[in-house]
């Protein structure tokens, strides 16, 4: 059994949102993630999809990419990003009946001892516009990832977190209060997406106080669902 990360899979049913504007690599996109998943990830593996499944606004539209993603191989566990506007309450969120698919809504996934946690995360208090709004949004994440870490029980014998948002600030690349989360926890691995085209320069790789970083942009990690574990 291995572990694999990939975010940002941007499944869009209706056609309307086209990914090419980051770039001529985003041309068929889909087709890139599903043929190399299929390549790399067996029935055993588990796939960590950190956010920006769907372009779909509703439930019930999303359903259509989420079935897609639930009869490929292995076990999945999804975290929201910020453009996952059809995501909902955990109850709804399972009554969609997938069979490999398991929803991280402040709580955590336990597979093979291995503890998985996340949430979104919000963006640095150092970027660009921040403001009172995106203040309470940020500490909401935080509450969010530290009550996903708290549902973990002590027999997991490893931590890993999946988030959206790079967990570091912009102009320094430090680590950011959510790294301060994870070492409260004692998490062994992080994996973030959200930086595409030429946000990719503001991606942070590498062990950091312990923690191992991987960013798992799709166009980052060149469609190719990536091992972590």
């Amino acid at each position: 059994m291995a572990v694999y990360g990939i975010a940002d899979l941007h499944l869009d049913s209706s056609g309307d949102k086209p990914m090419d504007i980051f770039g001529e690599n985003w041309v068929n996109h889909q087709e890139k993630i599903f043929d190399n998943w299929e390549k790399n990830i067996t029935e055993d593996d588990l796939v960590l999809i950190a956010g920006d499944i769907s372009w779909a606004l509703r439930l019930s539209e999303a359903y259509i990419d989420l079935r897609k993603i639930d009869e490929l191989p292995g076990q999945k566990v999804i975290s929201r990003g910020n453009h996952d506007y059809w995501w909902s309450t955990k109850s709804k969120l399972e009554e969609q009946d997938l069979k490999t698919i398991h929803f991280l809504h402040n709580d955590s996934f336990i597979y093979n001892s291995i503890a998985i946690c996340g949430a979104r995360g919000w963006a640095a208090k150092d970027s660009d516009e921040f403001d009172s709004h995106d203040e309470k949004i940020f500490s909401r994440e935080i509450n969010r990832l530290d009550l996903s870490l708290s549902s973990i029980e002590d027999n997991a014998l490893e931590k890993i977190v999946m988030i959206h948002y790079p967990p570091f600030n912009v102009e320094n690349k430090f680590p950011n209060e959510f790294v301060d989360i994870m070492l409260k926890h004692n998490v062994t691995k992080c994996v973030y997406g959200h930086l595409h085209g030429d946000g990719h320069k503001f991606a942070v790789e590498g062990n950091i106080k312990g923690i191992d970083f991987h960013c798992i942009s799709s166009d980052y990690i060149k469609f190719i669902p990536k091992k972590i574990n």
